[in-house]
Parts: structure tokens; sequence; C-alpha cells
């Protein structure tokens, strides 16, 4: 049964209209709700290769580093709406978070997300990190961007990182999962008319590309991969539907379904057990598989 708190959130998540229509307006109110990171947290802003972001660190984070992708169906989100998450994977996990401002559309359309986030990573590289100290995670559409980044560092013979990890992922801009439908009743965020507009925003008509919808790609090959999912949201299967590719393929994956829990619910940490619970679990998974860099 899901804790008491998670009534308050979803009270407050009802109260508020959905993610659809004006884009400025939308970007104006996610930004608007955003919690502030936990104090003692360092934000060091950066230039990543040319690609705007931040350092987000814990107190007592070391030079492990996870190259993070934020969510908001590529047309909303930022680093500052998604500072508080980051600090408390952050926290957990013991490794520092690059957070980066990728290009939004619809001024930035597909690639323009992906092409920044192989950049950014690419600059951890250069930076002397080795790829064992190296991970990917993302939330929502950032999570689809995450496996979409692996692709792409696979196919163009990048070396890949130790792992990655995936929160609630979209990762089919068709929009063919029937958890649209079965779970359109108790998703008080993601709707199947806001996903649509926010997919024809980024690609246009080119839904199934493996780029831009990692379900529809050859998922071998990749690193271990942690994916956790809520049981009440409508992008339910795109993280079931994946994760059942990867190991087809032989690949490792970490599959988390969280009964009654909505789209990225570890967003709401700071009021929700769960999401505190699914962060723990994150760290878990992510200081088990990043190696420290040595001393320079």
């Amino acid at each position: 049964m899901a804790s008491e708190q998670f009534a308050t959130v979803l009270a407050i998540l009802r109260s508020r209209p959905p993610l659809a229509g004006d884009v400025g307006a939308m970007r104006a109110a996610l930004e608007s709700v955003s919690a502030s990171p936990p104090e003692g947290t360092r934000v060091t802003p950066i230039q990543a290769g040319g690609v705007t972001g931040e350092w987000v660190a814990a107190p007592d984070a070391g030079q492990s580093a996870v190259l993070y992708l934020h969510g908001g169906g590529y047309v909303i989100g930022s680093p500052r709406t998604h500072r508080d998450l980051a600090a408390r994977i952050s926290q957990a996990s013991g490794a520092r978070l690059l957070v980066i401002d990728y290009r939004l559309a619809p001024e930035h359309p597909f690639p323009a997300a992906l092409d920044d986030a192989l950049t950014a990573y690419r600059w951890l590289l250069d930076q002397g990190i080795p790829p064992a100290a190296i991970g990917i995670a993302g939330d929502s559409a950032g999570g689809g961007l995450t496996l979409a980044t692996l692709l792409r560092l696979r196919d163009e013979g990048v070396p890949l990182p130790a792992c990655a990890v995936t929160l609630s992922a979209w990762t089919d801009l068709a929009l063919t999962g029937t958890s649209l439908t079965s779970r359109a009743d108790t998703d008080p965020i993601v709707t199947r008319e806001g996903l649509r507009e926010m997919a024809a925003h980024y690609v246009g008509t080119n839904t199934r590309d493996p780029y831009a919808s990692p379900l529809y790609a050859d998922l071998a090959g990749l690193p271990p991969l942690l994916m956790q999912v809520g049981d009440a949201e409508t992008l339910l299967d795109d993280t079931l539907r994946v994760a059942e590719k990867i190991r087809q393929t032989g690949g490792t994956v970490e599959l988390e379904v969280y009964p009654e829990m909505i789209h990225v619910f570890q967003a709401f940490a700071v009021l929700l057990p769960e999401g505190q619970q699914a962060i723990r679990r994150i760290g878990a998974f992510l200081a088990a598989h990043l190696q420290a860099p040595a001393p320079a």
C-alpha cells in the first residue's frame, strides 16, 4: 500500500493543469515548482564541450561522474528543474552528476538533444575520466535519451559507460504501449495527448527512428541497466518492453516496478518515502558499478 504522503502528492498533481498546449507556459510552470536541493549541495556551472550544464554534487561526492539527462518530453525542463533529484542521487551514490541543459524542441528538434548528450559524454572522456567511472541516467524523455545515447556511442565505437539508469523512460514516441490506455485514469501527469504534442515537436512524423524511440532499436551490447517505473503510469509499457528486449539480447537489466507509483515519482522524494527508497536503490546500483578514477 502506498504511503500516506503519496495521497498528498496526488492531490497536488491533480490540482494542476496537464502538461500540454503552449510550450512557453509549460516551461514556466515547471520552473516555478522546482524544489531546491538539500543544504550543502555544490552546484557548479560548466561548459561541457560547448553544452551548458552544471555539476551537482553532494558534500561527500567523489570523482566518479554520472551524465544526467533531464525529462520534459524534449520540450521543457532544465538543470534547475531537476537539481533536487540530481542532488539526492549524488548523495545516494557518492558520484557527482553532470546535468546538461540540452537544446529543446521545437526550436531545436531531433537530433539536437542527442547530439548534445554525446558531446557532453565525450567531454567527460576528454577530462580524463575513464568510462569505468562514468554512468548515464535520465528520467522520462531523459530516460529515452539515455538509451539513445548508449546506442549512438555503441554504433560510433565510443567506449561505453560502466552503467546506466532510467526512471520512467519514454522509449516509444509512436505511442503504441497498452498502458497509455490502461493507466490513463491513474496517471495524473502524462497523457497521450500531451505525449503526441511533444513527439510532434521533437521528431515530427519520424516517431520510430531508433535514436528517438529506442524500443525500435537493436538493443544488444549495452552496459548494465537499472530501469525503474511506476505501475500506475501511462509509460509503464515503455520500460517493460525495452527491458524484455534487452534481456532477449543477453543484456543485463534490473527492472523495478513500484506498485501504485506514478511518473518519475522519485522527483517527489522530498515528501515521498517511495521516492526516497527508489533513490537509495539508484545510489546502490551506481556505487556498485562505478569505479573511482585514479588520482591525477
